[in-house]
């Protein structure tokens, strides 16, 4: 297919949104051809902010065409099984991961955020802190950002990168959703519990975040644990510099922010989970010797609803302004930097930004709703009572007997890749 870029119209573009989906446009952008700037409304970068979290294939293949391949496989744990344990440690099930793809890769978001920063710096683009959104004018060839500070900025469209709580969305439609509460907590952090034996040869333990991928192979640092505890979910898997990474999903039917959530003392969240996991193993073991110091409660986690809009004149949204899979999806920075590559196409071989944008809606609606609505289902197991917990944990060995093989449940989410190097027609 010939594209278009001789007679396209956009060359500059505003990205609202520092976190991972905007330097992932801005990137993807840049590799277009069109010149982007980062526009965070935080006035400081994210350092040390977040857990640990995973990346699938399909997510790697993504960021391998941003150019991270190397830095990625850098701070990423390989993670080649998903062990499901019931709440005593024994094994229910065990999935390999979908046959030829690499393995996922497990990280911690800090680190994830400073490999995003050091490309921007490394490309040239420019990230600008401090730059609320209040306001957006648009012309028939640009748009005028203006922002809480009283400054503004022009680019010739402008892209809403800013989350579950969007601003960009509410402007683009005022009566647009915003995100539903899950009813469930995300917790997590780091143990000194030791759950993979001895440390391999020539490895410092306790350093809980340095991971070359390249240097293991399938060892006891290779598998990811997820257990239905009797009261809560609960996951973890050993790393390789000793000690443990964990999470849990508490069930939490009223709405708290993070901010809310980190005014109570991390020990007394501490306390609470061990309470909730007391018969659970070795969850109680891991948060035993859980660091306090470590812990991270981001309060409630959302999924979002159906984005009726996601464009309109020079505005559009990626990641989760658009899309937000709840975490139980796996696949919440894989679709947002999938996203940003194929709005960057679009921009790239499309003559103008309406094409562009109702193309790349057309390429990427479809896919990240079926993943919403099997995160959603999880969710709705991991808030299931003592009965229901227990009644799946009886039908789960039969299932994966039977019907839930990797191919089935994974391979067409962790097969996917954008086709960067086709051009599309409108």
């Amino acid at each position: 297919m010939s594209g278009a870029t001789e007679t396209r119209s956009t060359r500059t573009a505003l990205v609202i949104g520092g976190g991972i989906a905007g330097p992932a446009t801005a990137l993807a952008l840049h590799k277009a051809g069109i010149r982007a700037r980062v526009l965070e409304a935080h006035p400081t970068a994210a350092t040390g902010i977040g857990g640990a979290f995973m990346v699938a294939p399909n997510g790697l293949a993504a960021l391998r065409l941003l150019g991270l391949d190397e830095q990625i496989r850098r701070i990423g744990q390989p993670i080649r099984r998903m062990l499901i344990d019931d709440p005593n440690g024994k094994r229910i099930a065990a999935f390999d991961g979908v046959t030829g793809l690499p393995p996922s890769l497990a990280m911690w978001r800090p680190e994830l955020y400073a490999v995003l920063e050091q490309q921007l710096r490394d490309t040239g683009i420019e990230t600008v802190r401090g730059k609320r959104l209040v306001r957006v004018e648009e012309r028939p060839d640009g748009v005028t950002a203006h922002f809480a500070d009283g400054s503004s900025a022009d680019g010739d469209l402008l892209i809403g990168a800013d989350g579950v709580r969007s601003t960009v969305r509410t402007l683009i439609d005022p009566a647009a959703p915003g995100p539903r509460n899950t009813g469930l907590l995300g917790l997590g952090g780091f143990s000194g519990y030791d759950a993979g034996g001895e440390t391999p040869a020539g490895e410092q333990r306790h350093d809980a975040t340095r991971h070359d991928a390249t240097r293991y192979g399938a060892t006891q640092y290779d598998a990811m644990h997820f257990a239905n505890g009797r009261r809560a979910f609960f996951g973890w898997w050993a790393l390789p510099g000793g000690g443990t990474a964990w999470f849990s999903n508490l069930p939490y039917a009223q709405e708290m922010t993070g901010a809310q959530a980190r005014q109570t003392d991390t020990a007394a969240w501490l306390a609470r989970l061990r309470e909730q996991h007391a018969r659970d193993h070795p969850a109680s073991a891991i948060l035993a010797q859980a660091d306090p110091e470590q812990l991270v409660n981001v309060g409630s986690l959302h999924i979002m609803p159906r984005v009726p809009t996601w464009h309109r004149g020079r505005m559009v949204l990626v990641g989760d302004a658009a899309h937000a899979p709840s975490p139980s999806s796996g696949q919440g920075v894989s679709l947002a930097v999938e996203s940003a590559l194929e709005l960057a196409r679009c921009l790239r071989d499309l003559p103008d930004p309406a094409t562009a944008f109702s193309t790349y809606e057309s390429l990427r609606r479809g896919r990240v709703e079926k993943i919403i609505a099997q995160a959603e289902k999880t969710n709705s197991e991991k808030t299931a009572g003592p009965a229901a917990r227990a009644m799946m944990r009886l039908v789960a060995p039969v299932a994966v007997r039977t019907f839930l093989k990797p191919e089935k449940m994974f391979g067409p989410v962790h097969r996917y890749q954008v086709a960067w190097d086709e051009r599309l027609t409108a």
